[in-house]
């Protein structure tokens, strides 16, 4: 912030006084640069014992936060707060099989995630990111939105989708918890932003991200693709055994030119066990904030996810706390534990901080 003579006579006349008033001219020497540095870092926190259940009732002094290595003072923020939720939902060729099942989420949402006073937004992209409807807690609204979703082109900008959403939630009330919803392949085709630059979005926004993967192997079998090319070569001009009927059929079996689906199916199996050792955007996404990643094949998959992050939002922690480490620049590691034996605890593995130059500390 930058506080100039002209502003401050500005702010104590008032700007009506101020208008009717011609102030000097100002000079370098005039100029004087107040910088205030505050964090308040939010950890939402999700607490299960050793089979699963959320653990609710746990106070301030049963956790222990370490940032950087160095123990922190911590509260607990009321939990309880209204949720802002942005769903957003891969629209593109490949997800069409599984697009009848996203559309019946709408009351669902509502009914299990929303609680009293929440809102939710719905998103869809492929190569655009369209916002289907703005947020609202009324489940009509949002199973209109999701209806109007159909299948697009071939590329899913899924980065920027995030991005968008998390600068969506951005301008939502500070109170609020801030959560998105990715339905969607745990791949990035296409998007123009970066990353890193999402990742940050999310952070300075305090949003956490839920995935529900759409399994990739089962969108190759169920796309449907668009009709072979015909063969440059009519099947007479090719070269053949001699005595071998020249047909299409003949010619595929001596060629290998099929014009099945076969190559695809393939190499997308190949991807998805490679896919078990490579990081992917979602995953990504996921674990920078504290969400988790969930998959479905089926309604029933789709409806118990759907009502499990519904059950996780409404016992989770929102643990806060000023770090005494605020000059230290670059990424900040945040630790926590719980006193009770045999629980276990998940929450955002950190942050970025700019460095304060020395001359401001």
């Amino acid at each position: 912030m930058r506080i100039t003579r002209r502003s401050f006579a500005a702010a104590s006349l008032g700007a009506p006084l101020a208008a009717q008033q011609k102030l000097p001219e100002e000079t370098p020497e005039d100029l004087v640069k107040f910088v205030t540095y505050s964090r308040q870092v939010i950890a939402p926190t999700t607490v299960t014992d050793k089979e699963g259940g959320y653990v609710p009732n746990l106070q301030p002094h049963e956790f222990r936060l370490f940032d950087n290595g160095k123990p922190q003072k911590v509260t607990i923020e009321n939990a309880a707060r209204p949720l802002s939720l942005v769903v957003c939902v891969q629209a593109n060729n490949t997800v069409e099989s599984v697009l009848p099942n996203i559309k019946k989420i709408g009351l669902l949402l509502e009914g299990t995630v929303l609680g009293d006073n929440g809102q939710a937004a719905i998103l869809a992209f492929d190569h655009r990111v369209r916002v289907m409807q703005d947020f609202t807690h009324d489940g009509d609204l949002l199973t209109k939105a999701l209806n109007k979703i159909n299948a697009g082109s071939t590329t899913s900008a899924m980065v920027d989708a995030v991005s968008e959403a998390a600068r969506m939630l951005r301008r939502r009330d500070r109170s609020h918890k801030k959560v998105i919803l990715l339905i969607s392949e745990t791949r990035d085709k296409g998007s123009q932003g970066k990353t890193r630059q999402a990742l940050l979005d999310l952070q300075f926004g305090d949003v956490v991200v839920y995935s529900l993967n759409i399994n990739r192997l089962v969108t190759s079998l169920m796309t449907r693709q668009p009709a072979p090319r015909p063969p440059s070569l009519p099947p007479g001009a090719r070269h053949m055994p001699a005595g071998a009927p020249q047909t299409p059929e003949s010619m595929a079996a001596y060629t290998g030119h099929y014009s099945g689906n076969y190559v695809p199916v393939l190499v997308e199996i190949l991807r998805q066990a490679k896919a078990l050792f490579v990081d992917n955007h979602v995953e990504a996404f996921t674990k920078h904030t504290g969400g988790t990643e969930r998959s479905f094949l089926t309604f029933k998959d789709l409806e118990r996810v759907v009502q499990d992050i519904g059950q996780e939002m409404q016992n989770q922690y929102l643990i806060s706390y000023s770090p005494s480490t605020k000059d230290d620049g670059g990424y900040h590691e945040i630790v926590l534990q719980v006193t009770r034996p045999e629980l276990r605890v998940r929450t955002r593995p950190g942050y970025w901080m700019a460095a304060i130059p020395e001359h401001m500390r």
